[in-house]
């Protein structure tokens, strides 16, 4: 059964077919899958074998921008081909909606650093968890900013995560890598926490950009969006980096890196592609159904990022990550309960609504 997020505001969208709809959704789903997998494993790569460069690690999130100006071109040049206009434009990008994108760019260079700092503190295992308090952020400034509305199970998901996030907090100094000090540890914890919350902003900001934009928001604006809101991300990463002195420190570090000079570069390219299929499969998903889903699928995807970072990094999985990551599926399960029970409603509601709309022997006959 199709599980839909019932309760935004329409907003003007280019019509798409059903079957479209929902590949394009599964696409979006599969791309935000490896990008929030995959971000955190890599970044945390980076730190473990030598990497010291917090806003480096924040730059390298939303660098892969030019990625989406390469797809923008071969779709301008395949619409010159195909349809035989000399002069279709490249960006039909508003000045309002421009703007709009580069304060939400701002807004996700600032979540970049906060988050980078995290994971350069924490375990992936518990940085993943204290995240999954996102999707409560995320349901709150949904209601606030898009007019979500909230069933008693998806307000039991949003309790659920928060308790969870809390019990993390209660043991910190036994997850504590070595060499790292409390006083670290706890700050990462709560830059993580402040990251969650931000992002958790970021999304349902991002669905309200749609809503206003005073303009049809068609799959090929929102790749242009994406690609507005990373590039002042990355120049707001940048600066950070000028004023820290990064860039000078690049060619030094790379020949300390543990891995090699090589592995190096590698992961900091590879790390730049991941996190871009985060970012544009979140605002895909928004564009096919909205922010509250987005932050569904990446609180859903905790358990695997968990267990990839115990396989890999034989981090510690010890009984207070089990309890908050079963208070996290339990929430997830409880979450994806209501939203089926909604949808049922709603059909039931649809169906009885075609059923008054038709002649009365029609229904007699039926």
């Amino acid at each position: 059964m199709e599980v839909q997020t019932h309760a935004s505001p329409p907003r003007e969208t280019q019509p798409l077919s059903p079957s479209l709809k929902r590949t394009l959704l599964i696409i979006n789903c599969i791309v935000l899958s490896i990008g929030n997998c995959g971000g955190p494993l890599i970044m945390r790569l980076y730190f473990i074998h030598g990497g010291k460069r917090i806003w480096l690690s924040s730059f390298l999130e939303t660098a892969g921008w030019p990625f989406i100006l390469i797809i923008l071109l071969v779709a301008f040049y395949y619409q010159r081909i195909t349809t035989g206009n000399s002069s279709p434009k490249l960006f039909n990008m508003k000045p309002r909606l421009f703007f709009a994108s580069a304060v939400i760019g701002i807004l996700t260079g600032l979540d970049d650093y906060l988050y980078a700092y995290g994971v350069s503190k924490l375990p992936v295992s518990t940085s993943a968890i204290v995240i999954a308090s996102q999707l409560g952020f995320t349901a709150g400034f949904a209601y606030l900013l898009v007019k979500q509305k909230f069933t008693s199970f998806s307000i039991n998901a949003v309790v659920l995560l928060t308790i969870g996030s809390g019990v993390l907090a209660l043991h910190t100094s036994s997850d504590r890598p070595e060499g790292e000090s409390k006083r670290e540890y706890i700050l990462g914890f709560v830059l993580t926490l402040g990251a969650a919350a931000l992002y958790g902003f970021i999304l349902p900001l991002i669905e309200l950009t749609y809503l206003k934009a005073k303009q049809v928001i068609d799959y090929m604006l929102v790749m242009e969006i994406q690609m507005v809101m990373c590039l002042f991300a990355t120049l707001f990463c940048t600066v950070g980096m000028l004023i820290n002195n990064d860039f000078q420190a690049i060619a030094k570090e790379a020949k300390h890196f543990e891995l090699g000079e090589t592995k190096y570069f590698v992961v900091l390219v590879c790390s730049g592609m991941i996190w871009q299929c985060f970012f544009l499969g979140a605002i895909g998903v928004i564009f096919c159904a909205s922010s509250l889903l987005s932050g569904i699928i990446i609180a859903v995807l905790l358990p695997v990022t968990e267990v990839l970072a115990v396989i890999f990094y034989q981090e510690k999985f010890q009984a207070e990550k089990g309890v908050a990551l079963v208070l996290s599926l339990w929430g997830f399960v409880s979450y994806f309960y209501g939203e089926i029970k909604e949808s049922q409603k709603m059909e039931k509601k649809r169906r009885a609504a075609e059923l008054m709309e038709l002649p009365l022997n029609q229904i007699v006959a039926s």
